[in-house]
């Protein structure tokens, strides 16, 4: 994977959505992108992926650029996911839609309060996963 900066997606050369995926778990990244896949559908273009491992990135990241989805892994060590989506819904003008990933069902309800636009707990089911993504992302990219 090339590198990135917080203005550019990983995989510039991608015309399909851009995807900011929040972990300092790099296996929880890699699982996240293995189950939404390349691209959301056949004949879609490809998906710009920016992995990031730091709050701090993520919050430069969405202020300097536009994504079309943020996301956040709620169990991240020092600043969780669901923090951080509290924390950008309320500082960031137009905050792209947030897929927050919990540790477990139960703590839906603390995603929600978090203002997050979808939900998937773990284990990670790839169909959910790739689904939640599509949901989130499609409507958006009609609008652009």
């Amino acid at each position: 994977m090339s590198t990135a900066t917080p203005a550019q997606p990983a995989d510039a050369t991608a015309t399909g959505p851009r995807i900011l995926l929040y972990s300092d778990d790099v296996t929880a990244r890699e699982q996240v992108r293995l189950a939404v896949g390349r691209r959301l559908g056949r004949g879609e273009p490809d998906i710009g992926w920016y992995e990031v491992a730091t709050a701090d990135v993520v919050i430069a990241a969405v202020e300097g650029s536009r994504y079309d989805l943020l996301i956040l892994d709620g169990e991240a060590d020092k600043v969780g996911g669901m923090g951080l989506c509290h924390q950008l819904k309320d500082e960031v003008y137009d905050c792209p839609p947030v897929l927050v990933l919990t540790g477990r069902p139960q703590d839906a309800w603390l995603a929600h309060w978090s203002n997050a636009d979808a939900v998937v707990a773990r284990p990670l089911d790839p169909v959910v996963v790739q689904q939640a993504v599509a949901s989130l992302v499609r409507p958006r990219a009609v609008a652009r």
